[in-house]
């Protein structure tokens, strides 16, 4: 990977990341995004604000978590780690606070297996099913195992009382998809004490026949 590929992706990192901030995603300090790069990973920074990236302070640091450069990588970025060793498919991932995920994550009695139901065909296509990580404190390191057991199996998860973790081939569909699982979660908040309809099984096994994740 080139020099100049890099600083793209740095821009691009910055660019979505603002875009997510600007469009209530994400609040104060919270949330992150990472991008893996020949020789390593490039992070957003600890205590940095999505809304106001600077390309060049995003931090670098090696496969084994060695900060290469840049400003102090985030506190989390040993669950990005373990998540890239578990999906050597996936390049990008995106971590956020977003209100209406983290609610669904403090609820009681939802299904730890897959968290929220098949609501729309692109809820299906971009994140099909959503389990549960049990809560860990913030910094806690047994979350890193935790996040490598469920992504042997998907590319997206719900960390339990505080927030989504979804992966993707590319920046762009990570942020497409984390965007896509909030507005389930928000439209899940507004409906599921109502009557409503989901997509039947039959529905979803076709979708996964047509768009398999």
């Amino acid at each position: 990977m080139t020099k100049s590929t890099e600083h793209t992706l740095r821009d691009q990192i910055a660019q979505f990341g603002r875009s997510l901030f600007q469009r209530g995603y994400g609040c104060g300090s919270s949330g992150n995004i990472s991008v893996r790069v020949d020789d390593g990973v490039l992070v957003t920074p600890t205590n940095s604000c999505m809304g106001f990236l600077e390309p060049e302070q995003i931090s670098k640091v090696s496969f084994d978590g060695t900060h290469l450069s840049g400003a102090k990588p985030s506190k989390e970025t040993f669950f990005h780690l373990a998540m890239y060793e578990e999906r050597p498919r996936d390049t990008a991932i995106v971590h956020l606070h977003a209100t209406h995920s983290v609610a669904v994550s403090c609820l009681d009695g939802i299904d730890e297996s897959n968290v929220l139901p098949p609501m729309t065909a692109y809820y299906v296509m971009r994140i099909g099913a959503l389990p549960l990580v049990p809560y860990f404190r913030p910094g806690d390191r047994a979350l890193a195992d935790a996040v490598r057991g469920v992504a042997r199996d998907h590319h997206a998860m719900l960390l339990a009382n505080h927030g989504p973790v979804v992966s993707a081939p590319s920046l762009d569909a990570a942020v497409y998809s984390a965007e896509e699982l909030e507005e389930t979660a928000k439209l899940y908040l507004m409906i599921h004490d109502r009557p409503h309809r989901y997509l039947t099984s039959k529905q979803v096994a076709e979708l996964n026949e047509a768009f398999p994740n």
